[in-house]
């Protein structure tokens, strides 16, 4: 993947890094969002906030592939021009569906706080997730979120910004979610935090990026019949052994929380 650190695991990136006093070792688990800990995809859900819960042709009309987060902010401004207001929104991404399982795990994680860091990289948007998040009581286990900016502007209109600019050819231009990783992963070891696996859960072409960068001490678990689990099966094919985390491809989240559960085990 040209401009993605092609080939090269996420930990040889750090060798040289002038690190504190080690931590106590912990597992680093990093969520996608939509279609992942939400059974939607939440910009399709904010839709039932508009007039008649659809959009005109002509705002329709102007998705182009790899730039979804520009479409976006169209939809926001057409919604906004409805009177779509900050209370509708909120209700919307408060009433997403988690997807199956996905209760059983957070419950699994909150008892356990001591042995994960969990993070977040969606490209939805930083107001809805936290609605979501909160409404479900599971904000606080996220020690950092990274999504698109969004927040409401002096019209009440909800905005929303790209999180960055990268160089990887895979990904849409707004965000490339192994850069995120990677420059989380720098500066977690310039603090001193060393984990011994990285755990990815996801579902889309976005977090595939990502997962390829993982090595064979870390787990892949993308959602079974989703491009990410598409794509790390065409990878296996074409390339066998190329995709070195190993795979485990999840219908519910309970299969998550179980695998996690039995490594706890092997740990005591």
């Amino acid at each position: 993947m040209n401009g993605c650190f092609e080939g090269v695991g996420l930990r040889c990136l750090f060798k040289g890094v002038s690190m504190a006093a080690p931590k106590p070792p912990k597992y680093l688990l990093a969520f996608d969002f939509d279609e992942t800990i939400i059974n939607e995809n939440s910009d399709d859900s904010i839709i039932r906030a508009a007039p008649g819960q659809a959009l005109p042709e002509h705002i329709r009309q102007t998705f182009r592939d790899g730039f979804y987060n520009e479409y976006m902010q169209r939809v926001f401004e057409y919604l906004g021009d409805q009177g779509v207001k900050m209370l509708n929104y909120k209700t919307v991404y408060e009433n997403i569906p988690l997807s199956p399982g996905m209760p059983e795990l957070f419950q699994f994680l909150s008892k356990n706080q001591d042995q994960f860091e969990i993070i977040l990289l969606s490209d939805a948007n930083m107001f809805g997730i936290e609605c979501t998040l909160r409404a479900a009581g599971v904000y606080s286990l996220f020690r950092k979120i990274f999504s698109n900016p969004s927040g409401f502007d002096k019209r009440g209109y909800l905005t929303l910004g790209p999180y960055h600019t990268h160089k990887c050819p895979q990904c849409p231009a707004n965000m490339c979610k192994r850069k995120i990783l990677t420059e989380y992963l720098m500066e977690r070891a310039q603090e001193g935090a060393e984990f011994e696996s990285i755990f990815y859960v996801g579902d889309g072409a976005n977090d595939f990026c990502p997962s390829v960068a993982l090595t064979s001490t870390d787990i892949a678990f993308p959602r079974k019949g989703y491009p990410m689990h598409q794509m790390t099966q065409e990878m296996e094919q074409k390339q066998p052994r190329a995709f070195q985390a190993s795979v485990v491809p999840w219908d519910s989240a309970v299969e998550v929380c179980r695998y996690l559960q039995e490594l706890l085990k092997r740990k005591c």
